[in-house]
């Protein structure tokens, strides 16, 4: 059968759906076909697994850390602005529709996807009171106005809309011409659409039994076509996977030869093992945090070590893309001597139970850390006298053990408790 063109594909794939010249998503059917001859797109691409569970991972993962704006105090401390107006849009409530972490969510999975997320600013005067997210597909145009300031050009829904600069939140990934960021999923077509391929190829494979087809011989040499019909209708309830183990009764002198999976198929199946690997090279996800572990691996052996090296790799570079944005988009110019946004990493590197309790251990006794302090990241009440740090006052010279040095410091200690 033969296989519709690139046009065709593309109206195919978009029937029911609003089709204009000016719809972005119609134009990416067309020209995102890769050498594989598969067309990448988004939705396309997030049907490999492995896609699909990186950029979960990335973003479901972002989206659990606390984003917090924090106030600047005149000692170097800081404290949560919860009197910011800023703060409520952050930290409880974005939009109608959204919490914080749906929020995030969208945010970052624009970013690993399509390398940019836009967010519309809602104001009233110079204040925000929404976030509203716009999917990156409907942005058509960035152009610099005279007087250098960016505008933005959104159509949805055969409806075009200008955006100015600074009612826009831009985030924007890696890019090269300081106005966008890259497009992943277009720069990295020709591995997703391999990897498309090969799990096509793959499906086919289980689809036909998992094993190439084998044939048939008569001793005579020849069959009538009516026959070999007939024998053609008689040998497909033995085909497919889910017949596989039947027993086949053959006559009339004929003889089945079986054809076993040839190299190139089960190098084929060997390949989407390598594509898992591929696919994570370009979100930057080791392959085993999204269930590929066929290969040894030189990440940490702890889970609090593969933690640091993923939020070191991959996180950290994002968070720090989002906190920015934040810093430069979201806060005015004159708050940003006091004010700034931060996410909160610590419960992703959180230890096991010993561990904590080492390293509060440590912090209790150099004096750099207090019991209310260590309670409170423990999610316990606070204690009386919890505030009051201390350190350990044991420490004596070792020339000095067991002499009178040793009762005194001692008895200083028990006086001064």
């Amino acid at each position: 059968m033969k296989k519709p063109g690139k046009i065709k594909s593309a109206l195919i794939n978009w029937l029911g759906q609003q089709l204009t010249l000016a719809n972005p998503e119609f134009w990416n059917e067309f020209f995102g076909t890769s050498s594989s001859g598969k067309v990448v797109t988004v939705e396309k691409a997030l049907q490999l697994s492995a896609v699909w569970a990186c950029v979960r991972l990335i973003s479901e993962t972002v989206s659990t850390l606390p984003l917090k704006l924090y106030q600047k105090m005149p000692d170097g401390s800081r404290v949560p602005a919860k009197n910011h107006p800023l703060y409520k849009l952050l930290c409880i409530e974005p939009n109608k529709d959204q919490t914080p972490s749906e929020f995030l969510l969208f945010i970052v999975a624009s970013l690993v996807l399509r390398g940019n997320a836009f967010v519309e600013k809602i104001m009233i005067g110079q204040k925000i009171i929404a976030l509203i997210p716009i999917a990156p597909q409907y942005l058509t145009k960035i152009e610099k106005l005279k007087n250098g300031k960016y505008e933005y050009t959104i159509v949805k829904d055969g409806k075009e809309r200008k955006i100015p600069e600074d009612r826009m939140f831009h985030t924007r990934a890696f890019g090269l011409d300081g106005r966008l960021g890259l497009d992943p999923i277009k720069y990295g077509a020709e591995v997703f659409g391999a990897a498309m391929a090969a799990d096509e190829a793959a499906a086919k494979i289980f689809e036909n039994g998992l094993q190439n087809s084998g044939f048939l011989t008569h001793e005579k040499g020849y069959l009538k076509p009516e026959q070999r019909e007939e024998i053609r209708k008689s040998l497909t309830q033995f085909m497919g996977s889910k017949n596989s183990g039947k027993t086949m009764v053959l006559e009339a002198g004929l003889m089945y030869h079986g054809v076993s999976m040839n190299p190139e198929a089960a190098q084929m199946l060997e390949t989407r093992g390598y594509g898992v690997e591929e696919i994570c090279r370009w979100f930057r996800v080791p392959p085993f945090m999204v269930g590929h572990t066929d290969k040894q691996s030189s990440w940490a052996s702890s889970v609090e070590g593969m933690n640091l090296q993923f939020l070191t790799t991959c996180l950290n570079p994002l968070l720090r893309n989002i906190e920015d944005s934040i810093f430069k988009r979201l806060i005015n110019p004159y708050d940003r001597d006091e004010y700034y946004a931060e996410f909160s990493v610590e419960g992703l590197l959180r230890a096991d139970s010993k561990g904590r309790a080492e390293f509060y251990s440590s912090g209790l006794d150099h004096g750099w850390i207090n019991r209310n302090e260590v309670r409170s990241r423990e999610n316990l009440p606070p204690m009386d006298g919890g505030e009051v740090f201390t350190v350990q006052s044991a420490l004596i010279p070792l020339d000095k053990i067991g002499t009178n040095y040793e009762r005194k410091t001692t008895q200083s200690a028990d006086s001064a408790n």
